[in-house]
């Protein structure tokens, strides 16, 4: 982290050090060096003859100083103290000041010792002189790296801002501010729950109180930028800072995570920081990959992601390229997606070479010449329709994408001799009352039908709304916000389970290598959370004054999402977020669409949860039944 924050700093100090130290300043600080020795052993013969130094000691007092500003100036330059090395004022610099003035004291006391019958002067001066030279020496350096900082300091139109944390990370953000005259940010107080940094200063920036004394502070202050400190910010914490400052009209920026910083994914420079996002008030943990299990089955292996210009299949692509495939074929129909998935990637979007194929799941059998020719051995089934609303007035698009299209991708994949084949579910497939829960729930079972057929890995894995996904309400909430309003929400109970786009294809990319033939693995989501509280922390956020209007549940929808079905068990044997569950095969050669039309019509806003007992298990019935 230092060498993130403060070095980068620190470096253009040095930077500017070096561009500020030619010839002249060189010159004066050899002077002023040397006048700090000169000084000293008059100040230390002064003290050892109890202010009374004979004429005839003068002549030695010249010698030993003549001495000892030679002496420091060939330390000094050996040890590159002249050479512009070290960035003003810093520990560094002061570490080889010392070591430097060290030598020169041991080289007057040397000469005292062997030449002090002629020049007649104490033994002890050169002891006595050094740690005055060492003190004036040190002042110097430090004047002038007050002076510089007090140049280099924010301008007027820099923003006043608080620091939460006055740890390392709280430190090295106060250093970097203040050394930064482009800086947009000026540090004007720090925040901190430990009661023992009460009276601290950094740099001359005091703690002015807790997080419960925000709002003061920032009338106090008149700050308008807060950044949180901390290097993994909880969400609970986030959410109580966020409501402390609202209404305050202040800005909360937060760092990206650690592994980002460190692995040049952050820019450089204060755009480091970012506003705090709806996932960090939802909070989604990092996940505990277990690398080795994941080389192991994609590691020198022909990979094949279909719907890969899309949200979910772009990040799978992204992540997948880490673990160092034989080659990455992306399949999409959307050649735009498919385009943008490369570029961040590889940094071109040429769509000119064999990583990039063009091809619609419906089409069979140009599936069948496509995995023929490429001959995946690992595929990632991510190409569906996901728009629940839409499938529900038009259900034969979900049939022929879903469930015929998923088929399609199955067969081909048998064709071909693949051995592991990653299924990417829904949580609206456990107790379906959709037709996009319908046909991914069918889809799950021909899934499990072809791992019976083929006894290769072949799983399903089903996970809920992802953060920043196409199909994700935040970014409808995201336009309506910017719109001007209003913000439409479907019923004011309404909950749905989260989890951010790089942590569920984390735990599909896992879930392929504990995963056995026919499982569904169900992602832990975390608890549910309230699509009010999301729509209003959203406004909050955005600073306007904006409406929420109710909708009402559309047909189908459900009030409370599931993520493991009626007679489903939950069990966790190898991983704490991936539950394992098995799906009944459906032999493709029996299914019909008007009878899961039916069924679809049928089972249309039936949930278990709330209708009678009775019902309940007719309805229970039906859906094994699928």
């Amino acid at each position: 982290m230092q060498s993130l924050l403060t070095t980068k700093s620190e470096a253009r100090a040095s930077g500017a050090a070096r561009e500020e130290k030619p010839a002249l300043w060189i010159w004066i600080q050899l002077f002023l060096d040397s006048m700090s020795w000169i000084v000293a052993i008059v100040l230390a013969l002064l003290l050892r003859y109890e202010m009374g130094i004979r004429a005839e000691q003068f002549l030695g007092a010249f010698f030993i100083a003549a001495i000892a500003v030679v002496v420091q100036i060939l330390a000094g330059y050996a040890l590159a103290l002249y050479r512009g090395r070290y960035p003003f004022g810093s520990f560094q610099e002061a570490r080889a000041l010392v070591f430097v003035t060290v030598i020169v004291a041991a080289s007057i006391t040397g000469t005292l010792l062997v030449l002090y019958g002629a020049i007649n002067i104490g033994r002890s001066v050169g002891l006595i002189a050094f740690p005055f030279a060492c003190l004036f020496m040190g002042a110097a350096r430090y004047a002038k790296r007050l002076y510089v900082e007090s140049r280099t300091r924010p301008g007027d139109e820099a923003q006043n801002t608080l620091i939460y944390g006055a740890g390392f990370l709280g430190n090295s953000l106060l250093t970097r501010m203040l050394q930064d005259q482009d800086s947009p940010y000026f540090p004007v107080g720090l925040i901190d729950d430990d009661p023992a940094k009460k009276h601290l200063r950094l740099s001359g920036v005091q703690v002015m109180g807790k997080g419960e004394d925000l709002p003061a502070v920032i009338r106090r202050t008149r700050a308008r930028v807060l950044v949180l400190a901390f290097a993994n910010v909880e969400a609970a914490v986030v959410r109580r800072i966020s409501d402390a400052v609202a209404g305050l009209n202040i800005r909360v920026l937060v760092l990206p995570p650690l592994r980002d910083m460190l692995g040049g994914g952050a820019p450089e420079g204060f755009s480091d920081f970012r506003d705090v996002a709806v996932e960090d008030l939802i909070g989604r943990r990092p996940v505990d990959i277990k690398v080795d299990e994941i080389a192991g089955y994609i590691k020198g292996k022909r990979v094949l992601v279909t719907g890969a210009g899309g949200s979910i299949g772009s990040e799978l692509c992204r992540q997948i390229v880490q673990y160092n495939p034989a080659e990455l074929i992306m399949l999409d129909h959307d050649e735009t997606g498919l385009q943008q998935t490369q570029i961040s990637i590889t940094g071109r979007g040429l769509l000119a070479g064999r990583d990039t194929v063009l091809a619609n799941i419906r089409d069979g059998e140009a599936l069948q010449e496509i995995f023929a020719d490429r001959k995946p051995e690992v595929v990632f089934h991510a190409a569906a329709l996901k728009h629940a609303p839409l499938l529900q007035q038009y259900p034969v698009e979900a049939w022929k994408t879903n469930v015929c299209g998923t088929l399609n991708v199955l067969r081909a994949a048998r064709i071909a001799g693949v051995s592991h084949f990653v299924n990417i579910s829904t949580d609206k497939a456990a107790n379906p009352t959709t037709a996009l829960g319908h046909s991914k729930r069918v889809a799950e079972k021909l899934t499990a039908w072809m791992a019976g057929q083929t006894g290769d890995t072949y799983v399903s894995v089903r996970f809920g709304n992802v953060m920043g996904s196409r199909g994700s309400m935040l970014p409808l909430f995201t336009e309506q916000i910017r719109v001007g309003g209003p913000v439409t929400v479907t019923d004011p109970e309404v909950t749905r389970f989260f989890m951010t786009i790089p942590e569920a294809c984390q735990l599909v990319i896992q879930a392929g290598a504990i995963g056995a033939g026919g499982d569904v693995m169900i992602l832990d989501m975390g608890e549910p959370v309230k699509i009010l509280d999301v729509a209003q922390r959203m406004i909050a956020m955005s600073g306007k004054d904006i409406e929420i209007i109710y909708t009402g549940l559309r047909p189908g929808e459900k009030l409370h999402e599931e993520l493991v079905g009626t007679g489903e068990l939950d069990q966790r044997p190898l991983h704490p977020k991936i539950s394992h569950t098995k799906a009944n095969q459906q032999d493709p050669e029996k299914l019909d669409l008007n009878v899961w039309l039916a069924r679809c019509e049928a089972e249309q806003g039936a949930n278990i949860a709330e209708i009678p007992d009775d019902e309940a298990d007719e309805a229970a019935a039906l859906r094994v039944a699928l």
